[in-house]
């Protein structure tokens, strides 16, 4: 049996939860999710700033504070913090390692999935990365990508264990792939044994979302969850049969039932029979669930199918600006001065001839989440509504002018209005996102190790 914990959901997760699951208990494996489609694209516009650049800091300080339980207690530690600069992340954690005389210790790096360079070397090749869903071509959007990643699956971050890497770092992985890696390598799985994999893929899937799954986000009864402040992140205790125990370190907050991780479970999941993976096809029906104990489910009977002959690409690109004021108004008649400061703000925009792809306006505490109807009370009698208003534009100049439209509501527009702190809204670049798929023949994932 081996333990596998993870201790990062997303890139801006709990500084202090991977430090917390190395410090709590025993674990042979630390996984850490730190990416993002979005992440991806702001990782590539930091390197093409500076070559330096482009992967998740975060992952390298928490290193440093962890050093002494990672090469103590023997606990590898996987990440996708490389982001588009696996190599760059490597060197600063070698930096660390030596820095704090831990010499000998390997770092494995897993590239091979940024595609930014191939690109149109693919195109001319009669590769065609069409949009999924709209089978769009690459070639429209070509002059505005500006990241272009294949997730790749367990297989090269487990031979990366077979070389000895004590930290694995990767560019874009899967989220299920560093979890099952461990698994392939610790059990030596075969690559086409669908079963076991996609029990890994199962595993993987529970954990990914750090405290999610142990009373967090997910957790519809989060009133009856103890102690959140010091919540337990995830930890599954793997077989080598593929069977797992999901569960938490003792003496943490958070819970875990059967209830909770099925709703963890059903999280992105998709089509429930088809779970699409690099590694394997899951069937998240057949996974049977039982109450292990307290705060501990076990999972069993898992089965899967071939994998696709296809890896999913994640290409961004850049699609114009938005940016997005807001303006609080208070009783009474908070509403009805809201709405009209909204026509108020769209008339002065008109007036100065201002055009737009799209305006969005919210109103926040009138039925903003869940429409005008069910905001539960008569809507003269709310205290204080927040005007939020959002526009699009290709044209950086009117989205800018929009920004300086805001403000002046506070004395031109309706009265008892507040909540300028902030100050003018600010213009931010507009990332799409373009999914595609890439036959696996056409990617090559290298594997490197290198010592402290």
């Amino acid at each position: 049996m081996i333990r596998i914990a993870n201790g990062q959901g997303f890139w801006g997760d709990s500084l202090e939860a991977p430090i917390e699951q190395l410090r709590r208990g025993p674990l042979d494996y630390l996984t850490l999710d730190y990416l993002a489609e979005i992440t991806m694209s702001i990782l590539q516009k930091q390197k093409l700033r500076d070559p330096a650049m482009g992967y998740a800091h975060d992952f390298v300080q928490m290193i440093a504070r962890g050093l002494d339980v990672i090469v103590g207690n023997n606990v590898k530690v996987i990440a996708n913090a490389g982001g588009v600069n696996p190599e760059g992340c490597r060197q600063a954690v070698l930096n660390v390692l030596r820095k704090a005389g831990k010499h000998g210790v390997k770092v494995g790096v897993v590239a091979g999935d940024n595609l930014m360079d191939s690109l149109d070397s693919l195109i001319e090749r009669g590769i065609e990365l069409r949009h999924m869903e709209t089978g769009e071509e690459l070639a429209t959007v070509r002059s505005r990508v500006m990241s272009a990643n294949v997730y790749l699956g367990a297989e090269p971050v487990a031979r990366a264990l077979g070389m000895g890497s004590h930290i694995t770092i990767t560019g874009r992985c899967t989220d299920t792939g560093i979890a099952l890696a461990p698994m392939v390598h610790e059990f030596d799985w075969k690559m086409d044994d669908w079963d076991r994999l996609a029990a890994g893929i199962i595993a993987g899937h529970s954990i990914e979302c750090g405290a999610q799954s142990t009373g967090g986000n997910s957790f519809i009864h989060w009133p009856d969850v103890p102690d959140l402040a010091d919540v337990g992140y995830p930890i599954v205790e793997v077989e080598t049969d593929g069977s797992f125990v999901f569960t938490k370190h003792e003496g943490t907050g958070g819970r875990v039932t059967v209830a909770g991780v099925k709703e963890q479970l059903v999280y992105e999941m998709g089509n429930p029979r088809e779970y699409i993976t690099p590694d394997c096809i899951a069937d998240f029906t057949t996974i049977h669930l039982a109450d292990a104990g307290d705060n501990r489910v076990r999972f069993s009977g898992i089965q899967g199918r071939p994998a696709t002959p296809f890896y999913k690409v994640s290409i961004s690109y850049s699609n114009g600006y938005k940016a997005i004021g807001s303006m609080l108004y208070a009783w009474p008649n908070a509403f009805e001065k809201a709405q009209a400061a909204d026509r108020i703000l769209r008339q002065r925009l008109d007036r100065l001839g201002l055009q737009f792809d799209k305006i969005h306006t919210e109103y926040l505490g009138a039925g903003a989440a869940h429409g005008l109807k069910l905001a539960g009370k008569p809507l003269g009698d709310i205290p204080e509504v927040v005007l939020r208003v959002g526009v699009r534009s290709q044209n950086k100049h009117a989205v800018e002018r929009f920004t300086k439209e805001i403000a002046p509501l506070a004395l031109n527009g309706p009265p008892t209005a507040s909540g300028l702190g902030a100050g003018r809204p600010k213009v931010e670049e507009i990332v799409a996102y373009w999914p595609a798929l890439i036959p696996k023949t056409a990617v090559e994932a290298t594997v490197s190790v290198e010592a402290s």
